[in-house]
This record gives C-alpha cells, sequence and structure tokens, in this order.
C-alpha cells in the first residue's frame, strides 16, 4: 500500500507511546511498518526532493508535533516518551488525531501559527471547514512562503533543544562560530589570534570587530538549560565588566530570553550593549548555515517579459 497521509501517523504513535515506558524512533518504525502493512518499497517511496523517504519524513514531523504540544518529551539521542499531557490527551480519541485536534494545545498552536497577541489568538479558526477555506484565499506563493516560514521555525526550535543539551564550553564555542561567519574576528584562519578567551568580571571572550582589529568586541555567553528570562540586574553586572575594561561594544548572548527591564535598560546606557536571546540566535545560525546543511532548493521563476517583447 501507499504510504498513508501525514495525519494518520499521530494515533497510533501516540497508542503506541502509551504503551511503553521508553521507545526508540527504531521501534516506532518497526511497529508503524506492520501497523500500516508497509513493503520495503512503500517505505522507499522519496519525498519530491528526493532528499528523505515519506515514510521516516512523517515520523520525523509527527515527533516533532507532539514534541511542540508537550505530549512527548525526549529521553536520549533517538529516544522519547509520552507525558502526563499526552496520556490524558490520548483518552479522547478512539483512532484519530488531527492537525485541528493538536491546535486546541495552547503550545502548539502558537508554535503552528507564529506568536500571536491573545486578541489575534481568540480570532484563529480551527475548524476544518474554515481551515480550507482560509487556504483558499491564498495564492500558492502566499502558501510556500508560510511552508517555509513553519519548517524554519522548526528547525530554530530544534536548535535551542539541541544547544541547551550541550556544554557551556560548547556554546562558547558556537557563539565564536556565529561572530565570524557574520564577519567579525577576520578570516577564519587569522580566528586564533583575534579572539581572546577570558572568564575576566564577567567577560567571556574578545572578538575583532573588523580584520584589522581597529576596535573590539566584548562577549557575554549565557546559557540557560530552561526557559529563563534574564533581568536588569545580570545585564548591569556584564556594563560594569565593560566599564572595567573601558569597552564601547558589548554582545550579551543566551540561549534563554530578556526580560522587559533589561531590554529597556539597554536602550539608554553607554557602552553599546546588543541583546540576543534564544530565537534571535538560532535565526542567526540558520541564516549564517551555523550547525544546519541545506537539503534542498526551490527556485520560484516567474515570465521574463523582455524576452518576449523583443
Amino acid at each position: 500500500m501507499a504510504i498513508p497521509d501525514f495525519q494518520s501517523f499521530f494515533y497510533p504513535v501516540l497508542k503506541y507511546s502509551s504503551e511503553h515506558n521508553e521507545i526508540s524512533l527504531n521501534e516506532i518504525r518497526e511497529f508503524l511498518t506492520q501497523h500500516f502493512t508497509l513493503s520495503d518499497e512503500d517505505k522507499a517511496e522519496r519525498v519530491p526532493s528526493g532528499a528523505q523517504t515519506k515514510f521516516d519524513n512523517r515520523i520525523y514531523w509527527t515527533k516533532s508535533y507532539f514534541s511542540k504540544a508537550k505530549l512527548i518529551e525526549n529521553t536520549k539521542r533517538s529516544h522519547f516518551k509520552i507525558t502526563d499531557r499526552g496520556r490524558s490527551f490520548l483518552t479522547k480519541f478512539t483512532d484519530y488525531i488531527s492537525i485541528n485536534d493538536l491546535k486546541t494545545i495552547g503550545e502548539f498552536r502558537e508554535f503552528n501559527e507564529g506568536t500571536t497577541s491573545t486578541d489575534e489568538q481568540d480570532t484563529k479558526i480551527t475548524t476544518i471547514a474554515d481551515t480550507v477555506a482560509i487556504i483558499d484565499t491564498k495564492t500558492p506563493l502566499e502558501r510556500l512562503e508560510e511552508s517555509y516560514q513553519f519548517i524554519k521555525r522548526e528547525l530554530a526550535s530544534d536548535l535551542l533543544e539541541k544547544i541547551r543539551g550541550n556544554t557551556w564550553q560548547f556554546f562558547e564555542d558556537l557563539v565564536i562560530d556565529l561572530m565570524v561567519k557574520m564577519g567579525y574576528g577576520g578570516s577564519r584562519n587569522k580566528v586564533g589570534e583575534s579572539i581572546k578567551r577570558t572568564n575576566d568580571e564577567g567577560i567571556d571572550g574578545i572578538i575583532n570587530e573588523d580584520k584589522l582589529g581597529l576596535d573590539v568586541i566584548y562577549l557575554q555567553a549565557k546559557m540557560w538549560k530552561e526557559e529563563t528570562s534574564i533581568g536588569r540586574p545580570e545585564i548591569q553586572k556584564f556594563v560594569g565588566a565593560l566599564h572595567g575594561q573601558r569597552a564601547k561594544k558589548g554582545v550579551f548572548i543566551t540561549t534563554s530570553s530578556f526580560a522587559k527591564t533589561a531590554i529597556e535598560y539597554v536602550k539608554s546606557i553607554d557602552p553599546k550593549v546588543i541583546l540576543i536571546d534564544g530565537e534571535t540566535l538560532t535565526n542567526l545560525m540558520i541564516e549564517y548555515n551555523v550547525g544546519v546543511t541545506g537539503i534542498e532548493t526551490y527556485q520560484i521563476k516567474k515570465i521574463d517579459l523582455d524576452y518576449f517583447e523583443k
């Protein structure tokens, strides 16, 4: 048989998860092969780009959706288990779970539709009929752009999870890699000369702003395992360290977020301090290809009117 549609994976995966303490992706693959009676030929069918099989692609996105809805949680590499919320959610269904069912969960709805205000969230349409109506009002290019943004949000979220699961030394190296990719510190073969590691007075590193080293930027890299807002006191400590070095520019990078008081504080001080939170960090990593790799490129083309009007 052909690979079932994406949403058909939801119920059996969550049901199977509820019957085991911890499962691996390989166990899920074996279970779904038997559940859907799939042949090797079925599982070899690839997505249009050819980058991945449909089978693995739909397993990946099912796991991703469940993770964003907090129905499952990762335990170790390629392993996960169902959460209490997942067990409670499963009791509402007997054989099928849809994306619209997942949208009843606030965290998933926010991820799926992007960050919105409370008023905007209240006006989101979640019924199947209305969702189809909304899709029909958008051009193919608009739908493509929305899909791209959705995949980008998913990638950014996964990046942040990977970063938080690593060591603080890895995070500091990542920050340096990103700064170099963004054009600071000079060429890659001169990085060792342009970057100085230091834990002096709350400063984690110093990097040249330009290839000639005419000015420097002081770095603070703060990794948090969980989402915790960084307040004004933490930024004031960093600014104090900058004053101690007579520094003019600093960048404070975190896997977390910044409280409004911290954001307002840096607007009115000298030296100049740039705050980069977890969301901004992962978006910059995607933009400058740090820790990510491209799998496919789609080029949108239009008619060349000049060619036909010669």
